[in-house]
């Protein structure tokens, strides 16, 4: 009992100071990222098309280097022919969950920081005609992230960086088991707003 308040105590005395640090930092953030998705491997047999995606994400800052983020994102991946058909897109959509650690560059406006993340995430296929012809139903992943965060003033920041996605599930297609490894490398661009 003895040891499970001094724990307790020494975690709030922690954030307290903690708080105190960064009263002029803004501790939390909405960031919106878009850019091209390029799949490192084949899906199902599946060679995918350069494709696009977005993510929102929510972050908190909760310590000087550390925080969390999550939100949610969608990415297209398009080919020619696959296991569904001719003319398929693969939507991958779903939520984020992770940490995040930024270390300022010096005395410079520029961070740069590294994301580790769980995903809960499902894949669409869709038809030539724009019809969801197969739901993975959700599934849990990862992704791994890094990049740079340079301060544009006022609160916003410029957020370029690179992403990898890994999203691996066994689904029923049309009677037949299918290994749906959805593994994919973004280029993204993002715009950050703390408040």
């Amino acid at each position: 009992m003895k040891s499970k308040l001094l724990l307790v105590l020494g975690m709030v005395a922690v954030f307290a100071l903690n708080g105190k640090a960064q009263n002029n930092e803004k501790k939390f953030g909405f960031e919106l990222s878009s850019g091209a998705s390029f799949a490192t491997r084949q899906l199902a047999g599946t060679d995918l098309k350069t494709g696009f995606g977005f993510e929102g994400i929510f972050h908190y800052q909760f310590m000087p280097h550390l925080g969390a983020y999550a939100g949610w994102g969608w990415n297209r991946n398009s080919a020619k022919e696959s296991f569904a058909g001719s003319k398929t897109d693969f939507e991958e959509t779903g939520y984020v969950f992770g940490l995040q650690f930024k270390q300022p560059i010096g005395n410079s406006p520029v961070s740069w920081y590294a994301r580790a993340a769980g995903l809960y995430n499902h894949v669409e296929i869709e038809n030539e005609a724009g019809d969801i012809i197969f739901d993975s139903k959700h599934g849990f992943g990862w992704q791994l992230a890094g990049g740079v965060d340079v301060k544009l003033g006022r609160n916003w920041s410029l957020t370029p960086g690179i992403k990898f996605n890994a999203l691996n599930k066994t689904a029923e297609f049309e009677g037949v088991s299918k290994e749906l490894n959805l593994n994919y490398l973004s280029a993204r661009v993002g715009i950050l707003k703390k408040f």
